[in-house]
């Protein structure tokens, strides 16, 4: 029986690499996906500890290694059925996130998690939140 948590995000390849050039330049970074203004649905890229995390944040995962990826309890009570991939597309957003100089920006694209996975999530603990950060 597999006991690791069932992985929520990952990243296509494009945005991977998106992300190593933006670490580059500006450390570590962090992703949050709010629902809310600027983007609505877009996640937003932020160098890590200038977004303050809310105590209802849900931590979905880490991308890349060690870059967390968080989401508003809202919009994860929208989501929490779905495996999120961060991909890179042409174009400016009209939020903060640091791609946005870079001509791009980040996108999701989702698809249902699979019964199995459904079944496994069910059975894991609850995600981290903000608050216990």
């Amino acid at each position: 029986m597999d006991t690791r948590r069932v992985t929520r995000v990952e990243l296509t390849e494009a945005a991977a690499d998106l992300l190593r050039q933006l670490t580059s330049r500006h450390g570590p970074v962090m992703f949050h996906q709010s629902g809310g203004c600027c983007d609505g649905s877009a996640p937003m890229c932020y160098p890590r500890g200038e977004f303050r995390v809310g105590g209802s944040d849900v931590l979905l995962g880490h991308v890349a290694g060690d870059t967390p990826f968080w989401m508003s309890a809202d919009q994860y009570r929208y989501w929490e059925h779905t495996h999120l991939t961060v991909d890179v597309v042409p174009g400016r957003g009209s939020g903060f996130s640091l791609e946005a100089p870079e001509g791009v920006r980040f996108l999701l694209r989702s698809r249902v998690l699979t019964d199995e996975e459904w079944q496994r999530v069910a059975a894991e603990p609850p995600l981290p939140t903000g608050a216990e950060g």
